[in-house]
């Protein structure tokens, strides 16, 4: 099963240098039944973009919870066995929690397919949504336009051979 993974540079730079992601459990996304009926297609791809995209908005509350960090969202891409990642019935159609899943103990880093990123021309945008998340949370429209202008900016796409660069720590 492919879960994505919310995290911020700094989070990214702790999980190369000790090899796994999370310490476990920790919250993750995935395409689950309650995201399938949410996003109303089959299409694997693009209910997988749709987890992605909801990881991307965690990794974005990561970043308005920590003001010292980068304010660029990650998402790692990685495959677990079945049954290591467990959606909450009880949250499934909560519109907080869509795709949201648990994983219950560390996964080594080795397991990560790709690591998804923000381009530096995103971090104006992606500071001043991570800025205006609490409003936009209250039902600030004004607030969730600026939220919405970060998920304008696509993720890139780095080979997990990319880490050390993406996070400083190249040799």
């Amino acid at each position: 099963m492919r879960v994505y993974v919310p995290l911020t540079l700094q989070g990214l730079a702790e999980a190369y240098k000790t090899g796994e992601l999370g310490a476990g459990p920790f919250v993750a996304y995935a395409v689950t039944p309650a995201l399938r009926e949410w996003y109303l297609s089959d299409d694997i791809e693009e209910l997988e973009y749709a987890a992605l995209n909801r990881a991307a908005l965690a990794s974005l509350r990561l970043l308005a919870m920590d003001p010292g960090v980068a304010r660029r969202r990650v998402v790692v891409a990685v495959d677990v066995a079945d049954g290591v990642a467990v959606a909450d019935p009880d949250r499934g159609l909560d519109p907080v929690a869509l795709g949201e899943v648990r994983v219950g103990g560390a996964v080594p880093l080795g397991k990560a397919a790709a690591v998804h990123v923000d381009s530096e021309e995103a971090e104006k945008d992606v500071t001043a949504a991570a800025a205006a998340l609490g409003a936009a949370d209250q039902g600030d429209d004004d607030a969730q336009f600026t939220v919405d202008g970060a998920e304008d900016h696509e993720l890139l796409w780095y080979a997990t051979q990319e880490i050390a660069n993406l996070v400083g720590l190249s040799d």
